[in-house]
């Protein structure tokens, strides 16, 4: 589902210095300790999968500790200057609807990553960093822990402050089938006695 938000009247008073301040550079992100995905491309090409984001379009999406997409939604973001501030509410406002918060636990469990598909090459923009400094906020308002922050270019996709990147998915490329765009459910562990139950149980 798409989703647009337009620019509030108090942001519109906001001045330019202000803006300035509510970004993250690349070096502070990759100081920020952000846990790294251990399958990106997997996160990636899901999320590509199932919302084919175009460009200015913004896909955030709820992970569990297994790194299982549990929620997602996209917008669009609308021409207006990069200001975190906007984009943090927008990213919460989306958040709200797709998941409850976890502001009552001491630790956050879920994870959550934002994907952004945007014209131009794979090289950090201030853009992308209001869009940093907007989900590392709203997490935190959200009671989520902040995950990656992955730009879909028309290079293909970049994870920030990790290094990895790959050439597909990319902004103008055709979603992978869902089916071969996640991976298959675990298989849970068998041995022992209670697995011994349980196959005698089962041929019976």
């Amino acid at each position: 589902m798409t989703f647009g938000f337009v620019p509030s009247s108090a942001a519109s008073l906001s001045t330019p210095a202000a803006s300035a301040t509510r970004l993250l550079e690349p070096a502070e992100w990759a100081a920020a300790g952000i846990p790294l995905l251990r399958n990106p491309r997997e996160v990636v090409s899901g999320l590509h999968a199932r919302h084919r984001p175009g460009p200015a379009t913004a896909v955030v999406a709820v992970l569990d500790q297994d790194e299982r997409v549990r929620a997602s939604a996209s917008f669009t973001r609308r021409p207006a200057p990069a200001d975190g501030w906007m984009f943090r509410n927008a990213l919460l406002s989306q958040l709200r609807r797709v998941v409850p918060h976890d502001l009552r636990r001491r630790t956050p469990v879920r994870t959550a990553v934002l994907l952004y598909c945007r014209d131009g090459d794979a090289r950090w923009t201030e853009e992308d960093g209001a869009w940093m400094w907007g989900l590392r906020d709203a997490c935190t308002l959200h009671g989520l822990r902040c995950g990656a922050y992955i730009t879909l270019t028309r290079d293909g996709w970049q994870v920030f402050g990790e290094g990895r990147g790959g050439r597909r998915p990319s902004s103008g490329s055709a979603p992978e089938p869902l089916a071969t765009a996640e991976a298959p459910p675990r298989i849970p562990r068998t041995g022992g006695v209670a697995s011994d139950v349980l196959r005698r149980a089962a041929a019976r």
